[in-house]
């Protein structure tokens, strides 16, 4: 959600915590600031601003020097957007500057206490607690001061500490949201995201839980909260700078859209064995005994990567015949689950810091489940906290709703489902069938976009309802869910998704000419059951626009889409709803890669 900045060295810093707030715009955010230091300075100087970074650039004077910064992007958890509550938060003698992304649960009841001693809060925000907690502390080390505070916050947070007393160096620490340290040539850097870093260093160290660091221009350490020193290795990222630009297009949107026939060629390369009909997933760290002794797969996570569980369950099931479901993260961590030993559980989250699947993560390896993780990000919290798992390899995605990484989180689970199969009882046959449709997949996305004008002339034809329905049958159900998703994220038209067979059992009272439908009409098994849904709809004088292998009588429009196998399907039939989404969202003016009120990676509950 949030985005933190920093940045220690011997450049003029503000310009390198603009920039890297820029790079940070499209987690979301409604305000924005900065505060810096120079070497000689007594006290700490500050600009904010509700808005954009732009307003925040427009407001910081010329003669703002300083080698020593911390910047923030503010999503609003406690107090409403405004210049006063955005961070950076300094204490009443400008010493002290923290930023902050969570959330401290202890807040009022800290607050009460601080202004029972006197202390005035100038904001209405958690963090400013953490601020006077660290202004207060008679430690003598900055180190000790912030230690101090974090004894007494109950919550979630990252956090970056200036201090004027202490302008050597910037304190950060970690437990439950993401921070990174940035390693580079006599500078270190700080940030919540690689993004922020990536065009000045791919050196980079990510903090643990429970994790602190202390940056200095020539030199970091890092350290546990209660003050043991740990082992920190830098890894190299493995994307660059030009991975995070828009390369020509007018949205990061539709340039990570266009970039999946490519993105799904990734995360097939190297993984398929022609020799044995499988694939190689080195990561699993999971051999063919153990993998035999899996008696149900539970996959958990959040929104889009939940819609991409339910594809994978039916993946897993159907190739695998291991019985398998998906959960949101958010609902199964509260309601006491009971944790088989037989039982695979499996971790989906694009960004690999999503708050909610992390704590689920935690609390099943706290009894002793074995957990997998589908990420995308290498090396981030749900990565390092699971057994084994698969990455996604869809590279950098910048637009705050999901494509790429979508697409590619399903043909991972394809990848998944197709190595558990071989392992039981999946045949040689079968086996070889499945290869031959996932090697299809990059022809078949690309031919899907290059159909791209006709659906934006759909989406012309669609723009104007002020509500939609998407339906789908077992495989297409979890493709309607995320293809209404994906139209309410961007175009803030409100849609729902139901199962094909559950219209007569309510939906159909909300048929009319003014409430178009979306119907996902794969020719398999049951394309005669829902042409019958279409004909009850088509009854009540609705509107159809049907995602199809063949065109569809019943329907007003078709998107046709290549036929591949029909375990694979879903992947293919969700692309063209993603482009309908983007043109409807475009043709209402709506802020694509920002839609309001959502963030990119959700870090609180």
């Amino acid at each position: 959600m949030c985005g933190i900045v920093g940045y220690i060295g011997k450049r003029d810093v503000a310009p390198l915590l603009l920039e890297g707030l820029q790079r940070l715009e499209y987690r979301g955010y409604d305000s924005a600031g900065i505060v810096v230091n120079s070497p000689k300075a007594a006290a700490l100087k500050m600009v904010k601003a509700k808005g954009r970074v732009r307003e925040l650039e427009a407001r910081v004077p010329k003669r703002f020097a300083g080698t020593t910064g911390i910047a923030h992007t503010r999503w609003a958890t406690h107090g409403a957007p405004s210049d006063i509550n955005s961070h950076p938060h300094l204490d009443p003698e400008n010493k002290v500057a923290v930023v902050h992304n969570g959330i401290v649960d202890n807040a009022a009841e800290l607050r009460a206490k601080l202004e029972a001693d006197g202390v005035v809060f100038a904001s209405e925000t958690d963090t400013e607690v953490i601020t006077h907690l660290i202004a207060r502390s008679q430690a003598e080390t900055l180190e000790e001061k912030v230690r101090d505070a974090l004894k007494l916050i109950e919550g979630t947070y990252g956090i970056a500490v200036m201090h004027a007393d202490f302008n050597d160096r910037i304190v950060v620490a970690r437990n439950g949201s993401p921070v990174v340290l940035g390693i580079g040539e006599k500078e270190m850097f700080v940030a919540s995201d690689v993004a922020a870093l990536i065009s000045h260093t791919r050196q980079v160290v990510t903090l643990d839980d429970g994790e602190m660091a202390t940056l200095k221009a020539d030199d970091f350490r890092t350290y546990t909260t209660s003050g043991t020193r740990t082992t920190a290795t830098p890894e190299t990222v493995e994307w660059e700078a030009a991975s995070y630009d828009m390369g020509g297009h007018d949205t990061y949107m539709h340039k990570e859209i266009s970039e999946q026939a490519d993105a799904v060629d990734r995360v097939l390369r190297g993984r398929i064995d022609e020799k044995f009909s499988t694939v190689h997933l080195g990561g699993l760290n999971l051999d063919a005994r153990e993998a035999r002794g899996i008696r149900r797969v539970k996959i958990l996570g959040c929104g889009t990567s939940y819609h991409a569980g339910m594809i994978g369950a039916s993946l897993i099931e159907g190739l695998a015949r291991i019985p398998a479901d998906a959960e949101p993260a958010s609902e199964f961590r509260y309601r006491n689950p009971v944790v088989d030993p037989d039982t695979l559980y499996i971790a989906v989250s694009q960004s690999g810091e999503t708050y909610d699947v992390l704590a689920a993560v935690q609390e099943l390896k706290r009894k002793g489940a074995r957990v997998l993780g589908v990420v995308n990000v290498v090396g981030s919290a749900i990565a390092r906290e699971a057994d084994g798992g698969v990455y996604v390899h869809a590279g950098p995605e910048v637009c705050v709703v999901s494509t790429k990484c979508f697409t590619n989180t399903v043909v991972a689970f394809a990848l998944l489902a197709l190595h558990l199969g071989r392992i039981r009882d999946l045949s040689v046959a079968d086996g070889k069938r499945i290869i031959e449709g996932l090697r299809k997949l990059p022809e078949q996305i690309q031919e899907i976009l290059e159909g791209e004008e006709d659906i934006k002339k759909l989406a012309a034809e669609y723009a104007d309802a002020k509500s939609m329905m998407f339906i789908g049958r077992v495989r297409g159900y979890p493709v309607a869910l995320e293809a209404s998703l994906k139209l309410k994220e961007i175009s803030y038209i409100h849609a729902e998704a139901y199962p094909a067979s559950e219209l007569k059992h309510g939906p159909l009272a909300l048929i009319e000419p003014a409430m178009p439908t979306v119907a996902i009409v794969p020719s398999d098994g049951l394309l005669e059951k829902n042409r019958a849904a279409m004909e009850e709809i088509k009854a009540r004088s609705g509107r159809i626009l049907a995602v199809a292998h063949q065109a569809q009588e019943k329907a007003d429009h078709t998107i046709i889409v290549p036929k591949n196998e029909d375990e694979l399907d879903p992947i293919l039939m969700g692309i063209p709803l993603q482009l309908l989404a983007y043109h409807t969202a475009l043709a209402l003016g709506r802020d694509i890669d920002k839609p309001r009120n959502l963030a990119k990676s959700v870090t609180v509950e």
